[in-house]
């Protein structure tokens, strides 16, 4: 699959407050997935890491059952009062990933979680920066909703989740194999550094994962299917 340059923009919601994740290229890019999947009125679809809610709503206006999760309680409040206003029905709950829902499976899980490689020993536990940190390889909160995805999937259901290449396209394609899901590359796009890659740049030089005159990124949707 060969990566586009750019992609439009996807619509913004009303309600984006500061310190909330506002929706963005990966949020376009991961709507563009879902939208390809099968989503009707008995579809139950999970959002982890919901941010704003624009995936939940999305999702929600394609007839799904949707449950929306974040551990920022500004980002639970902003998407049910973003749901109210696209009138959707969403159920939305404050909790730590999959914690929130213990013992519910899904058909579809979606997610763009915290993927940022950062040189902070440890990650924040406030602030507008827990949208985006995610420890040295960028891979926290990807490894944790993967490790999950075998016991929140119904059978036949599927996960999505969007994520730069810079924290390993490969190595997520590898963790769900090997956890028994059928996995490849649902869709992908090249994308300008925001503001954080850029003033990251020279840290993410010296670990070998960009070059110094670098100033795109690759992200990636990966699906994985359970058996």
């Amino acid at each position: 699959m060969t990566a586009e340059t750019l992609m439009p923009a996807p619509p913004a919601l009303l309600l984006t407050p500061p310190g909330v994740y506002a929706p963005q290229w990966d949020t376009g890019l991961l709507t563009r997935a879902l939208r390809r999947e099968y989503v009707g009125r008995a579809t139950e679809v999970l959002d982890l890491g919901t941010g704003s809610g624009e995936v939940a709503v999305q999702a929600a206006r394609l007839g799904a059952r949707v449950t929306a999760v974040d551990i920022s309680w500004p980002a639970v409040l902003t998407t049910r009062i973003n749901a109210l206003l696209a009138g959707q029905r969403i159920r939305v709950r404050h909790g730590d990933l999959t914690s929130a829902v213990a013992g519910h499976s899904y058909d579809l899980v979606v997610s763009n979680p915290p993927y940022v490689p950062s040189p902070a020993a440890r990650l924040p536990r406030r602030g507008r920066a827990r949208a985006w940190e995610a420890g040295r390889d960028g891979r926290v909160f990807v490894d944790r909703i993967c490790a999950a995805a075998p016991t929140v999937l119904r059978p036949h259901g599927v996960l999505l989740i969007v994520h730069s290449a810079l924290c390993g396209t490969g190595a997520t394609l590898r963790r769900l194999a090997e956890l028994g899901l059928r996995a490849d590359v649902a869709d992908r796009a090249v994308v300008p550094y925001g503001p954080v890659l850029r003033s990251r740049r020279p840290w993410l030089a010296r670990q070998g994962l960009v070059r110094e005159d670098e100033s795109q990124e690759e992200l990636v949707v990966i699906r994985g299917e359970q058996p």
